[in-house]
């Protein structure tokens, strides 16, 4: 008999946060993060984190599990965030996986198996120095010219992704979107996902109020913290609300531009976003513009329960 799984997927700041809790007490949940920041601990506020009062009682996963110097991978990830479903179905619980890192919630909810895609030490190696004399933007224009999908899902910025993407195609002669796609795509869940989508002019409004708050509630402080601590040239920090307060940390550019950069990041990682989950069939969407009516909640706690009663029967 499949486990159930709840996925709720979307765009930063659309509103995630809130309505998985709200869900999730309903159903007797858990939240699983899939959000690959979140679990650095002491990145709180760039990382837009859950914070205890507003789980409220709900117990959260795979969020304060590294340090920042600590790299993280989707295998990784994979790996921890599987047996946690187990569990949490194990306990007649029901596990609800959030987040807005696609790479992540998909490799979980159709279980992509990274183990089987080979790998090149060397050729990695060579790469992380191509990425150290050239740049990681022109490492994701090399990805770019032979695989045009997989680069509009990943940032210049992950780098790591992107050597990933070029290993897999230098060994198979197939990009990565490709290999996915040849893999099993039948879900091995009881699986609903909750997608949650706004108008653009709408979201990116909301983005920037977010980019606002994170300021007044002290990311500076949080990213001059980390940068006085010696965490530098990590994964981590190569995260939209770090790297822009790094910039400005090292002299690069003002704080007005810092501020504008990143919110300029963030709506194009939340359109990028957007582009990703739009792709996968199996999402049922809600348009979140105008908040989250009683009616639309309704119709969401009724898809969640009609897919654990199939299951029952």
């Amino acid at each position: 008999m499949k486990e159930n799984l709840v996925a709720i997927v979307g765009p930063t700041a659309v509103g995630k946060t809130e309505l998985s809790i709200k869900l999730a007490q309903l159903f007797r949940g858990e939240v699983i993060s899939g959000d690959s920041m979140q679990v650095y601990r002491g990145m709180d506020i760039g990382t837009a984190k859950v914070t205890k009062e507003e789980m409220d009682n709900i117990p959260h996963h795979l969020v304060d599990i590294k340090e920042p110097t600590e790299s993280f991978s989707v295998a990784e990830f994979q790996e921890q965030a599987i047996p946690l479903i187990s569990n949490i179905n194990a306990r007649g619980k029901t596990p609800f996986l959030v987040g807005g890192t696609g790479l992540y919630v998909n490799a979980v909810t159709h279980h992509f198996m990274f183990a089987d895609s080979p790998s090149d030490p060397n050729y990695r190696e060579e790469l992380e120095q191509f990425v150290t004399e050239h740049g990681a933007k022109a490492l994701h224009c090399k990805l770019e010219e032979i695989d045009p999908v997989t680069s509009r899902e990943l940032h210049p910025n992950n780098y790591r992704r992107v050597i990933r993407a070029l290993e897999v195609y230098k060994l198979t002669g197939k990009t990565l979107a490709e290999f996915r796609q040849e893999q099993k795509q039948q879900t091995p869940y009881n699986l609903v996902m909750i997608g949650l989508t706004m108008e653009r002019e709408v979201l990116y409004d909301r983005i920037n109020r977010r980019v606002d708050r994170m300021i007044e509630q002290g990311l500076l402080e949080e990213a001059r913290s980390l940068y006085k601590s010696g965490v530098r040239n990590c994964q981590s920090v190569q995260a939209i609300g770090y790297k822009e307060v790094y910039e400005f940390l090292e002299g690069h550019v003002s704080l007005t531009e810092a501020i504008e950069m990143l919110k300029r990041n963030s709506r194009r990682y939340a359109k990028r976003q957007l582009t990703w989950f739009r792709n996968k069939a199996d999402v049922t969407w809600f348009d979140m513009t105008n908040g989250l009516s009683q009616q639309k909640f309704q119709e969401m706690k009724d898809l969640i329960e009609g897919k654990l009663k199939e299951k029952a029967k």
